[in-house]
């Protein structure tokens, strides 16, 4: 049985479009972050002398339990997962609301992820940490930007947008689960530091990349109103 979507959040169009303006500010200000840190990384700055003294921080050897949990914790960002979840969740969400909304927007997330962190990762080709080169740039590596960081922020971070905006309804407030965002970002982020497979600043790079990403999407579901398909 379809759910009747009782919105009660303001839907007048000029409230959407300054939504939209928000995110979009939002999306802007994260791309920029991700390209003075890369500017950073490219010139050994700041943050590059944070990634070596990081990567060369004794790590503890992982057997039985350990390993298996930290493993697991990486996994919160591994994409097939990840978006297997994603894709599964919105499509039940959709189906329950009679929208394809949580659908296409989770399929322009994940077009949005290959594009930008594959080009990204491509681009600038940077070994793992575990490497260590001295110059770890240009090296036909994949480490920069973290795609399991960005993974994590985008996919989680939209499923629960999509939740929010779903059970935002008449009684409720609806359900926010951004703190659970963040807390398996920094998750992903803490293993990978742990298995010493990414440098610091690929992390951030991750969030940075990611976050806009994220809020491009949301920008893109504010500019877009419809009324066969409710968000």
């Amino acid at each position: 049985m379809i759910a009747r979507f009782d919105d009660v959040v303001d839907q007048r169009l000029e409230v959407r479009r300054h939504e939209m303006a928000v995110a979009l500010r939002w999306s802007a200000g994260l791309f920029i972050a991700f390209a003075l840190l890369t500017l950073d990384v490219i010139f050994e700055g700041l943050l590059w002398r944070v990634d070596q003294f990081v990567a060369d921080i004794e790590r503890p050897t992982l057997t039985g339990f350990n390993e298996f949990l930290i493993l697991r914790l990486d996994d919160l960002g591994l994409r097939w997962i990840t978006a297997s979840i994603l894709i599964l969740a919105a499509a039940l969400i959709g189906r329950r609301f009679n929208s394809w909304r949580p659908l296409n927007l989770s399929v322009l997330s994940l077009i949005f992820l290959n594009l930008f962190v594959g080009a990204a990762k491509i681009g600038f080709g940077r070994c793992k940490a575990r490497e260590d080169f001295d110059i770890c740039i240009f090296t036909d590596g994949m480490a920069y930007p973290s795609g399991h960081t960005a993974n994590a922020l985008v996919t989680w971070g939209l499923l629960a947008y999509i939740i929010f905006r779903y059970t935002h309804r008449d009684p409720f407030e609806g359900l926010r689960l951004y703190w659970v965002v963040g807390l398996m970002t920094i998750a992903v982020c803490i293993a990978s530091l742990i298995r010493n497979t990414h440098w610091f600043t690929d992390l951030l790079g991750g969030v940075f990349l990611g976050g806009a990403i994220l809020v491009l999407v949301v920008a893109i579901d504010r500019f877009i109103p419809s009324e066969k398909q409710p968000s």
